[in-house]
This record gives C-alpha cells, structure tokens and sequence, in this order.
C-alpha cells in the first residue's frame, strides 16, 4: 500500500488516501498470473491490422484495467510520490504486453521508448490511416468478396469482419431529432447490398 500525493494519480487516491496494490479494483493491481511475457490478443500487430488490432488491445488491457496507463488518465507521478515506484512497474508491465502484441520489426523500434501512453501514441501516428483510403480499400473488398468455395458461416464472418471495421470509420451521429434512426435504417440497407 502507498499513499499518494493526489497529483498525477488519474484520480485514484487523492491527498494521502492510501492507495493498495492487493485492490483488484486498483489500476495498480497486478494479478499472479500478469507477466511481462503475456500476450493480451491472438494476432499481433503487422501494421496493415492495426484497427483490429488497437480493438482487441483495448478490450484486454480495459478487462485488465490497465486501459488508463495508455490513454493517459494514469500520468507518471513525480519522482518523490510514493506511487511512483508502483506506477513505474505497472508501466513497465503495460509496455511489456504491448511489445509483446506486436510483430518483431515494430517491437524493436518500441524498446526504448519510456512509457506505455508513448508507446501506444507511437503506434497510432505509424498505423493509424486517415479514413479516405482504409474506407476506399474496405468498400473496394465488400465489392469483390464472393463465397466462392466458402461455406455460408465463413462467408458471412468475412463480410461482418468488413462492415464492422468499416462502421469503425464512420462517425455516429448524436441527435435528439430521430435522425439516428434514419441513418441506422440507411447503414442496414447498406448491409444488404
């Protein structure tokens, strides 16, 4: 257990709450069985799966509760706060998962970079397409899958694979007005074409 100094702690235990690393509920909280040679998802990072990837990356680091670590709600404290040292292993321990999520080429350019929310930054700027190509490429697939000798249930998994990551790239609009019903209406219509 530590105490912090309530600055830089994303919120997580303010002027000299005490703050445990044995609370599952803490983002500090390192499981028996976290280690630095863990992999979080089932495909690594290649770079043209990179949208996929990010998901599934965000999905297990959010179930570990580790999320805060790369989207900076969890800053590194200054050196004198006694979460520092805590901080610096879960950090550490972050990092690791996501080097370890990625393919050999892109780990060896992360290594020396310090925290997990620079890293995860480093690999946005690299992977992140802008939305007019990765759209053009998706749309440009839909277009030509066919089921060939695919059973129905692979067919359909391509397909869905396709239109979700595409619904990625799309913004949803916010509105009182009912619209939103009119552009889910207009997206399954979308679906069947």
């Amino acid at each position: 257990m530590a105490k912090g100094s309530g600055k830089n702690n994303g919120g997580r235990g303010g002027q000299g709450e005490v703050v445990s690393t044995d609370d599952s509920s803490s983002p500090f909280f390192l499981n028996n069985g976290d280690h630095p040679g863990l992999n979080l998802v089932s495909h690594p990072l290649t770079g043209s799966n990179y949208h996929t990837w990010r998901r599934a990356m965000i999905m297990a680091l959010t179930a570990k509760n580790k999320i805060g670590f790369v989207d900076g709600t969890i800053p590194k404290p200054s050196p004198n706060d006694l979460l520092f040292s805590i901080w610096c292993r879960c950090n550490s321990m972050v990092s690791s998962w996501i080097i370890n999520a990625v393919s050999r080429d892109i780990a060896d350019s992360l290594l020396y970079i310090d925290s997990a929310f620079e890293v995860w930054r480093d690999l946005h700027d690299r992977f992140n397409q802008g939305n007019g190509p990765r759209v053009f490429q998706i749309k440009k697939q839909l277009s030509s899958l066919t089921q060939g000798s695919l059973d129905i249930n692979a067919y359909f998994t391509q397909l869905k694979i396709l239109w979700d990551e595409l619904k990625e790239f799309q913004p949803v609009p916010v509105c009182q007005c009912g619209g939103l019903r009119i552009w889910s209406e207009h997206q399954q219509k979308e679906y069947v074409m």
